[in-house]
């Protein structure tokens, strides 16, 4: 194997790691919530739960599927904020599952001159591998989000790492 192939694999690998990760952190926050946690907000300058798995989906369908898959983009973000209710929260992972899974092999299908093709994307110029940054780089943000509102209202440890001991030094 060349480096060039080794690094796109090694990119790709990581990139499907960390989407997978925060789909896990997500639905172990989701499991800690009812219906009606998922909709609740802390102030109106404040997105619910719920909006900010629409939001992760709309995102994550604009940058990867849309953009590095080139397909259409037919993204309506305003609803992902204004939606106040009509999803339960298995509604709401099974879409942000269907979004990631969806992402995972328009990734995985990404060729190396896609992934160094520059494209616009939400007016933002970005190469494949700016996409597929960016595209992780909110998903944490957004799920430390949720992570955080599903602590402050169950006062709850969600044992993201549980069994692990993270403590290890590097060798």
């Amino acid at each position: 194997m060349n480096l060039e192939t080794g690094l796109v694999e090694e990119f790709v690998s990581n990139t499907i790691y960390r989407l997978d990760e925060n789909t896990r952190m997500i639905s172990i926050s989701l499991e800690n919530l009812t219906d009606e946690d998922i909709w609740k907000r802390p102030n109106e300058s404040s997105n619910s739960m719920g909006n900010l798995i629409l939001h992760l989906c709309g995102n994550i369908t604009q940058y990867v599927i849309s953009s590095l898959g080139e397909t259409e983009d037919t993204r309506e973000r305003e609803i992902e904020f204004n939606t106040r209710f009509g999803f339960t929260k298995a509604d709401l992972l099974e879409k942000l599952v269907h979004t990631v899974e969806k992402a995972k092999l328009t990734i995985k299908r990404t060729s190396k001159e896609q992934w160094l093709k520059k494209r616009m994307v939400q007016g933002f110029h970005f190469s494949g591998i700016g996409v597929a940054l960016h595209a992780v780089e909110h998903y944490s943000y957004h799920t430390g989000q949720i992570a955080f509102w599903t602590k402050q209202l169950k006062n709850k440890d969600l044992e993201f790492y549980k069994g692990m001991d993270l403590n290890i030094k590097n060798e």
